[in-house]
């Protein structure tokens, strides 16, 4: 080390974009604690793709959704809903992910319990 204090590539990232004069409101976001520079921003804005992968599924026929995995879904949803808005700082970002979440699983739920026995039904075709 050269002497000075390494602040690692996020704070030295961090402090080269907080150097723009940004707006009020924009610069509350960035240094917001549950802004873009922490994993409380990043983990929940990934977490989307899961919603967003299920809304894709409504085009997919419903007797091929796994009715255990939209179940985990929509239960993971509300369980991580509940805790975004426990938490300090409250994170709305991560709530509204689950709450959409939870709300596809229970609409692919609600699809599969309408598949016809002949095409398997809501837990699929058992082998025996």
């Amino acid at each position: 080390m050269t002497g000075k204090l390494d602040l690692g590539l996020v704070r030295r990232v961090q402090n080269l974009i907080m150097k723009v004069p940004w707006p009020l409101s924009i610069r509350n976001l960035l240094l917001h604690p549950a802004g873009p520079f922490t994993i409380f921003f990043w983990a929940p804005t990934c977490k989307w793709l899961i919603t967003l992968a299920n809304i894709g599924d409504c085009e997919k026929p419903a007797e091929y959704i796994s009715a255990n995995q939209q179940f985990v879904i929509a239960i993971s949803g509300l369980i991580w809903l509940r805790y975004s808005m426990v938490c300090i700082p409250r994170n709305w970002n991560l709530g509204s992910g689950n709450l959409f979440m939870s709300m596809t699983g229970f609409y692919q739920l609600y699809r599969k319990s309408k598949v016809p026995a002949e095409k398997g039904g809501f837990w699929g075709k058992i082998e025996l």
